[in-house]
């Protein structure tokens, strides 16, 4: 069985032995292109290749017979497609915050709070409800030409199947999913200004495609009648991946961006409209937070602040994040008082406000840049426990903490989440979580696997941290400084957000 999950850094395959265990593993990286502030895109034919190449990789690592395929993928992506099926645009990924005008529009002035409600996807630039608004009037000619409105994964099934279909679970992520009907919603329709035939067909997440077209199944060594499932949204799927899918157990995830989610058997949204709610089955429903800002600020800090000790890790054999956590370990919990908000993205839950910026607070004279390195980790964790907070308005107080995503495999980020959040905090074995519920549902649909539920036997913890107590009182008194700084900053996101689209549009 083979796993695929397209992300927004890179594309992952994973094949799996009738278990359920991790055999071989291959994945490819490719660009996030941001050449201004506000833009996000990637090239739609480079993902495509990353995943023939990567599946290609894995199946050519056993001599038995695939006996399928399963995708997970990242949410709010938008490609418009002509009536040749060619590129009108690269893959507006769910970073772009270029609709953020439109997203104060729809909210205030065009009924986004009921959409909302009936949608689970907050009005925000990372939805393609908001997206399509803004392309609809800013680039009516653009607009015009579509046939299709499509995500990444459709256009990656449509060239392998020719066909154009999408799961209910990144469907309910476009905004424009009735959740109760699971079909298009008709008002989220006309704010957008498309119709049910330019979006592709909604099914179910274990719906499966067979007939590859063209030369794929020469290409990537597997029988061309090889199910491959349309699977879920990385998100959802991480949850099932971590067995965090019963009552009141938690999944944090932090790759390049960043989630909390926990499992309902009903959609529920927020009345404040701070959390979203996603479809995994028609019987499971993920509630939640997603920030913009993970682990690609962890990136950032590398690239642009680290040369020094990227050079260092070279030299040395080591990965670079390695040199640079060992660094931050030397500093006390807390970063002796250097607080870092990493809005560098803007920001999703829990301020929604695309203009959002990232700041040091604290910083004094006996900071250095070990200070500031931890200040970066820790204020992407506090971020993500602002969001756990909200989310507890809802479904209470955790019962268990399941961790997962690149950040996990880094003990003194592990630690710190347990602190941080004052839980004990566990790490499956599977860091591919995603890649594990796409194939989970796969088992399921082929009554290999009873229900969801048994994923519970394929998932062991390699990990647990329990919270530190010293390192507790002083998070405790720092948080309510870090989420207090974001209100107060409101007006001057807005200023030097503004500032920057001019000087760099100039």
């Amino acid at each position: 069985m083979i796993g695929v999950d397209i992300g927004t850094t890179s594309t992952k395959a994973v094949l799996y032995n009738e278990k359920g265990e991790a055999i071989e593993r291959h994945g490819i990286e490719y660009p996030l292109h941001t050449p201004v502030p506000g833009v996000a895109e990637q090239d739609p034919e480079e993902i495509f290749q990353a995943v023939i190449y990567c599946i290609k990789e894995v199946a050519g690592k056993t001599e038995e017979e695939i006996s399928f395929v399963s995708f997970s993928s990242a949410m709010h992506s938008l490609i418009l497609v002509d009536e040749e099926n060619s590129l009108l645009t690269r893959s507006i990924t769910w970073a772009d915050n270029r609709s953020s005008e439109w997203a104060e529009k729809i909210k205030h002035e065009m009924n986004g709070m009921e959409i909302y409600q009936r949608t689970g996807t907050p009005i925000h630039p990372m939805s393609p409800l908001v997206k399509l608004a803004w392309l609809r009037h800013d680039e009516p000619e653009l607009f015009a030409k579509a046939a299709k409105f499509i995500s990444i994964k459709e256009f990656i099934f449509h060239r392998l199947f020719d066909k154009y279909v999408i799961d209910y679970s990144i469907a309910s992520a476009t905004g424009m999913f009735h959740l109760e009907d699971l079909d298009w919603d008709e008002e989220a329709l006309e704010v957008a200004g498309v119709k049910k035939n330019q979006l592709s067909t909604p099914v179910s997440t274990t719906t499966s495609l067979t007939g590859l077209q063209g030369n794929y199944a020469e290409l990537l060594g597997i029988d061309a009648d090889t199910p491959f499932y349309v699977g879920a949204s990385d998100g959802v799927l991480s949850n099932l991946g971590v067995n965090a899918i019963e009552s009141g157990v938690v999944a944090v995830t932090i790759g390049t961006s960043g989630a909390i989610r926990a499992v309902t058997d009903r959609p529920i949204t927020d009345p404040k409209g701070r959390i979203f709610c996603y479809a995994l089955t028609d019987k499971h429903w993920i509630i939640g937070g997603p920030v913009n800002n993970g682990g690609m600020i962890f990136r950032w800090v590398k690239e642009e602040l680290a040369t020094a000790e990227v050079d260092a890790a070279g030299r040395l054999g080591l990965e670079p994040y390695e040199v640079l956590t060992a660094l931050a370990s030397k500093v006390n919990p807390g970063a002796d008082g250097l607080i870092f908000h990493p809005y560098m993205a803007g920001e999703r839950a829990p301020l929604w406000n695309a203009k959002a910026r990232g700041s040091f607070f604290g910083l004094a004279m006996h900071h250095k840049k070990e200070h500031m390195v931890r200040a970066v980790l820790e204020g992407i964790v506090m971020n993500l426990y602002s969001v756990l907070q909200a989310l507890e308005e809802l479904i209470g107080t955790p019962v268990r903490v399941q961790a997962t995503g690149g950040f996990a495999r880094s003990e003194l980020w592990r630690q710190m989440l347990a602190d941080i959040f004052n839980q004990e905090v566990f790490v499956p074995e599977s860091f591919e979580s995603s890649c594990l519920g796409a194939v989970v549902l796969g088992m399921v649909d082929q009554g290999w696997m009873g229900s969801l539920e048994e994923v519970r036997s394929m998932v062991g913890s390699v990990h647990s941290h329990r919270p530190e107590p010293e390192a507790v009182k002083v998070y405790e008194e720092l948080m309510p400084i870090f989420s207090r700084l974001p209100a107060l900053l409101a007006p001057e996101y807005d200023a030097i957000s503004d500032f920057q689209a001019r000087r760099i549009d100039s």
